[in-house]
C-alpha cells in the first residue's frame, strides 16, 4: 500500500544538514501547488518508465546512459505523441520555436 509522504521530512533540519553538507541546494515549490514540479516529474516517471530504475556500475557509466537517453532518444527521436505538438521530437519544436523568434526579430 503506497502512504504519503509528510512534507516534514522535506522540510527537515537534519535533511537540510545533509543537502548543504553534500554542497547542494534544495529546490521546493509552493505549498498545495501541485503544478510546480509538473514537467520534472512528468519527465522523470518518463525515464524511470524507458530505462528503468537499476544500479550501474559507478556513476560514470549512469551519466553517459542517461545523457545518450535524453540527447539521443528523447530529444531527437521520440515524438511527441499529441496534434498539439504536431508528433515533432522536441529538438524539431525548439528548432521551430528559434526560426519563429528569429522571423519575428
Amino acid at each position: 500500500m503506497h502512504r504519503p509522504v509528510e512534507l516534514a521530512q522535506y522540510t527537515s533540519d537534519e535533511l537540510g544538514r545533509e543537502i548543504e553538507r553534500l554542497g547542494l541546494q534544495q529546490s521546493m515549490g509552493r505549498t498545495g501547488s501541485c503544478y510546480d514540479n509538473a514537467a520534472a516529474e512528468s519527465f522523470f516517471a518518463l525515464l524511470k518508465e524507458e530505462i528503468g530504475t537499476r544500479r550501474w556500475p559507478d556513476r560514470a557509466t549512469a551519466r553517459a546512459e542517461i545523457f545518450a537517453f535524453i540527447e539521443v532518444f528523447y530529444n531527437r527521436k521520440r515524438l511527441r505523441k499529441h496534434p498539439a505538438w504536431g508528433y515533432l521530437t522536441p529538438l524539431e519544436i525548439r528548432q521551430q520555436h528559434e526560426q519563429g523568434h528569429a522571423l519575428a526579430a
